[in-house]
């Protein structure tokens, strides 16, 4: 009976893979079949690839490899370039030959680990090994909070912390788990400034822009001082009246999360 069991499930996750397969990707609001593979980033997508290359990770460890895979991401960690040399032309060699797959050459290479990336992560350098963001996932995040922060312009600054706090929630649930702090302290400050300069903008003129920052507590010759500049909102974002007026606490407040904690 457990047989029949097992063989019905098979059956029925069978069923749900070719689904999968068969059912198409969506560009610009239309469905285009799939005619090879699965669609990036599909939730298929992982779970095929530890099917398929389940193989490659017992031959690893039979050669004693360290080495670290997600789906069809792999890195291989040797003592040496000429060892890096000599493990990529073999295991290519065992994909090729052995599992009949592609290996793809412009994304595979051999380097130190702190010039290559594993799921938005690195190395930095130094005389002991830390995780650390790679540089391209940083340049995503500052990316997201641009285009969030432009928006801030014809709406209200509660909404727009509102919808940087998802975005941000997610973002530290995920890259929290590395090892350099200075850098989530850094994000955090620079996203405050991003808010700083939405908020002086919108704004506009010196007159509301004095009375906003009386009304954020700031001395009178202060504000009226900074309200007056010719100063641009990037300079003046940090400046004593806006860093006075627009504290941390006042961001806290409206709900804008840290990355890192008490910063």
């Amino acid at each position: 009976m457990a047989q029949i069991a097992k063989r019905v499930e098979d059956k029925r996750l069978l069923k749900l893979i070719r689904a999968f397969l068969n059912g198409g990707v969506m560009e610009n609001g239309l469905i285009s079949p799939s005619v090879e593979g699965t669609p990036q980033g599909g939730p298929l997508s992982p779970l095929l690839s530890n099917l398929v290359l389940d193989t490659l990770d017992r031959e690893l460890e039979r050669r004693g490899h360290r080495y670290v895979r997600y789906a069809d991401d792999c890195n291989i960690y040797v003592r040496s370039e000429r060892a890096g040399q000599r493990v990529m032309k073999s295991v290519t060699s065992f994909i090729t030959g052995q599992l009949k797959l592609k290996v793809n050459e412009n994304k595979s290479a051999v380097a130190r680990p702190q010039e290559r990336k594993f799921l938005g992560f690195s190395f930095r350098d130094g005389p002991e090994a830390k995780r650390a963001i790679a540089p391209k996932a940083l340049d995503r995040f500052k990316d997201r909070i641009r285009a969030i922060t432009r928006q801030a312009k014809g709406v209200s600054m509660e909404s727009t912390v509102e919808e940087l706090a998802r975005y941000m929630v997610g973002w530290r649930g995920y890259f929290g788990f590395c090892e350099t702090p200075d850098v989530l302290i850094y994000l955090t400050r620079w996203v405050r400034l991003r808010l700083r300069c939405a908020l002086w903008r919108q704004w506009k003129t010196p007159r509301r822009r004095r009375a906003a920052l009386l009304q954020l507590g700031v001395r009178p010759q202060l504000a009226a001082n900074t309200a007056g500049s010719g100063r641009g909102p990037w300079y003046l974002a940090r400046s004593k009246a806006l860093s006075v007026g627009l504290s941390n606490a006042y961001f806290r407040s409206l709900g804008l999360p840290a990355l890192l904690d008490n910063c």
